[in-house]
């Protein structure tokens, strides 16, 4: 697949890509290279750094499922067992994780709200909530970005037992201004 194809004016057919435009050819899911183009080599880093902490995180719990949400969403990969873990979403340059939090990852937020970054804490206080609880989006731009979502993912659902002892169960936070 080729990732260039996104979202086309109306006026001229189509425009370049622009930061945060999405996949949207729905011709079929985009596959890892696909992504890596699309996102860029330092964001596929993180994006390959996150699924794999989930992974060993929740061995064999979660089966990513690429969802095609319409011609302005297209493509996320949702990590869903019963309930959602979260829905990472490729975008032109960049990636971003989408985490609901319930009443009850709510209630968990506000004990630690003093723990969080303030950049985390101002999505969550801007983040609208609906009947299903708050929608987060993270854009992950940085090695603290990424370990404020495996946080967030931490608290929403406690990692397996048989991956608790495994040295890699948090990724690193190298570089924080990249």
């Amino acid at each position: 697949m080729s990732p260039t194809r996104t979202r086309a004016t109306a006026a001229d057919g189509g425009t370049p890509p622009q930061i945060g435009d999405r996949i949207t050819d729905k011709s079929a899911p985009p596959d890892d290279g696909a992504v890596r183009e699309w996102i860029g080599p330092e964001a596929f880093e993180r994006w390959a750094e996150l699924r794999s902490w989930i992974d060993e995180s929740y061995p064999g719990v979660f089966t990513p499922d690429w969802l095609y949400g319409g011609k302005n969403r297209g493509w996320s990969l949702r990590y869903k067992k019963t309930k959602a873990l979260c829905t990472l979403v490729p975008e032109y340059r960049r990636f971003s994780a989408v985490v609901v939090m319930g009443g009850a990852e709510r209630e968990k937020f506000e004990q630690r709200r003093y723990v969080w970054r303030p950049r985390l804490v101002k999505l969550y206080d801007e983040a609208k909530t609906y009947i299903d609880g708050k929608w987060l989006t993270i854009a992950i731009a940085s090695a603290d970005d990424l370990h404020d979502v495996t946080e967030l993912l931490t608290m929403k659902r406690p990692p397996s037992s048989a991956s608790r002892g495994n040295s890699t169960s948090s990724p690193s936070r190298k570089a924080s201004n990249r």
